[in-house]
This record gives C-alpha cells, structure tokens and sequence, in this order.
C-alpha cells in the first residue's frame, strides 16, 4: 500500500525532464490540462540517443499478454484510446500473428494465453495480407491493435504539445535535484536509464533491430512470426521500408551480434522469401529501462515525481502513465499497483 506523500495540488507550472516517449506524454497532457509546461532533454532535436529512436511502436497491449502481466494489457488498453483521442491518424489495422504448421504448439499456447483475438485461416490471412496469401494456414487477428512509426510520431507529440502552450529546450542537460529545488513548480523525471543514480535495481535490456527496403511489398499491419527460437515481429513502415524486431537480451551494450542479424533477417525470410531481395538500410539496438518485475513504476514525493521502467511497452504505456501522474497532481488519485512515495522506497 502506498504512504501517500501530500499530493501537490494547486500547483500550475511543470518540467518534464526527458523529451522520449514517456515524458512527452507526460508533458502533453499537462499542458492540455492547463498547466505551463517546460520539456527538456538532453539530445538534439533529430532525439538519436533516445531509447524511443529504436523503438517498434507497437501498440498491442493483448498480444503482450502472452508474456507480460495483465497490468500491462490494463493500461495498454486505455492507452489506444488516449492515442485516438490526441493523435487521430493513428494507424489500428491490428496485428496478425501466424506461425509455420510446426510450430503449430507455439501458435496454440499463444491464443491460450492471450485474448481479444480472432482465429483466421488461410483465405482470411490472404484477404488481411495479399502478400501473405499461401504462406500460413493459421493466424490470429487482433483487430483493435495498432502501431505508431517512432521517429515519426515523436515530433508529432512534440509539436501538440508546443500547440497546447508547452516550451521544449534540447539540449538541456539539467540537475534534476538542483532543479527541483529551486523550481516553484513539479518536475517529472522521465530520463529512462540515466536516472540510475535514482533507482539502483534499474537496468537496460538490448533490443536490436533491422530497418530494410523492399518494393513491390506491402503490409498493412504488424506480423508477428512464433518460434521457440527467434520469434520476431515485422512492421510496415513508411517509403517501402519495413522494421523486423526484436530480440531481448540481458545486456546493457548496444552492438548488434551477427547472430542476432541473421536470426531477424531469417525470420523475416520465413514471413515471405521477398526479403532476400530487401536492402538494408539500418541495423541498431536501443536499451529498455527495466525494473527486476518488468512494471513501470512511478514514484511520488512532494513536488518531484519520477515515471520509468516502461521496458519494451514504452509506446504503449507512455500515456495511460500520464494521465495516472495528471490524476495524482490534481485529485490526488493513487494507482496501488504502480505508484510508489520516496518514502516508502527509502524505508
């Protein structure tokens, strides 16, 4: 149970460190909210150092309940709604997820697990996706999923929340304990993994990537492939190009082992064989802040709150983790499940 610290009601002015996907929720709905808003992060503008830069977007909070708590598929939900309500020409196609006949076991534990699905065979793929007519005999839909273009996106949230009254400064490398003295306002600390000097059992965990282009090959949706080995996810994004992601390693470097390359690449080979054709255009990895649970955590005190731990969710979190924080600062609202005081962290 929470020790709820005294809620910092009647406040009007917010900083939000951190210009990723989290703290620009966090400042987007603040300033919608009527408050002064300032967003800063560290980066330039083009954000190449944020977590958010290799990023699926996936916004596919039933699919992730094959490996994640039904927290997360709680939140995930209302954050569709909230992407719908501030960005309109989100895309929701769903997502599709298939699985060679043996893989068969994978594909039936997966519709166990996970809801909000339909079952579709092969003639119903093929309606979904010509390019994926023939390939696979089973799939299942998930038709009120959807996904977001990070690179693009990101401005987008960016120049709402200017719209709304926000200021943002890049390149604003700022002392978050320096500042929340001597601001009259809150400040909310969405730094990802350099807030380690916050939270101790933070860590990073790769997620690695392959960006290709590929003509005459369209998708609509994100596919996700089942395998015990490398299950992966392809995703359709703008100019011909598509992201295959991701793996999900225990390390904190940001190299891209050839395995990990070939593991992507063949999988998505096995999605279609038009992928040997494809160019390489990008290969990356980004690190996800994670807690020990895999949970985000928010952690309140006074006049500075701290939103982090969005591990591989981040666009699908970020902005159900907002408007929980909006709540707090207003009605004092608390969420059990993912709000912490300091002092309860301290005791």
């Amino acid at each position: 149970m929470l020790r709820e610290p005294p809620s910092p009601k009647g406040e009007s002015s917010v900083t939000v460190i951190g210009a990723g996907v989290a703290g620009s929720w966090q400042a987007l709905l603040f300033a919608c909210a009527g408050y002064d808003v300032t967003l800063l992060d560290r980066d330039d503008i083009k954000m190449t150092y944020a977590t958010s830069h290799w990023a699926g977007g996936m916004l596919a909070p039933w699919c992730e309940g094959e490996v994640s708590e039904p927290l997360i598929t709680h939140l995930g939900t209302r954050s569709l709604e909230l992407w719908r309500q501030h960005l309109p020409g989100t895309s929701f196609n769903g997502s599709l997820v298939v699985a060679q006949p043996r893989d068969r076991p994978d594909f039936e534990r997966f519709a166990r697990v996970t809801t909000g699905h339909d079952r579709l065979d092969a003639e119903r793929i093929g309606e979904l996706e010509p390019a994926l007519y023939g390939r696979f005999h089973a799939g299942l839909f998930f038709a009120g999923e959807g996904h977001v273009e990070p690179r693009a996106v990101l401005p987008q949230l960016h120049a709402r929340f200017v719209a709304a009254g926000g200021i943002i400064r890049f390149e604003s490398d700022c002392d978050l304990d320096k500042l929340a003295l001597e601001t009259d306002g809150i400040v909310i600390d969405c730094r990802g993994l350099a807030a380690r000097d916050k939270f101790s059992d933070l860590r990073g965990v790769k997620g690695e990537m392959v960006v290709v282009e590929m003509q005459d090959f369209k998708l609509s949706r994100s596919v996700r492939l089942l395998h015990p080995r490398w299950p992966i996810y392809v995703i359709p994004r703008e100019d011909n190009c598509f992201m295959i992601g991701a793996t999900s390693i225990e390390s904190e470097d940001t190299a891209v082992s050839v395995r990990s390359a070939l593991e992507l690449l063949t999988a998505a080979y096995v999605i279609h064989p038009a992928f040997r054709d494809a160019y390489i255009l990008e290969v990356g990895a980004g690190l996800r802040p994670a807690f020990p649970d895999h949970l985000p955590r928010i952690v309140v005190s006074r006049k500075k709150i701290s939103v982090n731990g969005l591990y591989r969710h981040g666009f699908l979190l970020a902005p159900s983790l907002a408007e929980m924080t909006l709540a707090y600062v207003q009605r004092g609202f608390i969420h059990n499940e993912v709000m912490r005081s300091s002092f309860e962290l301290m005791s």
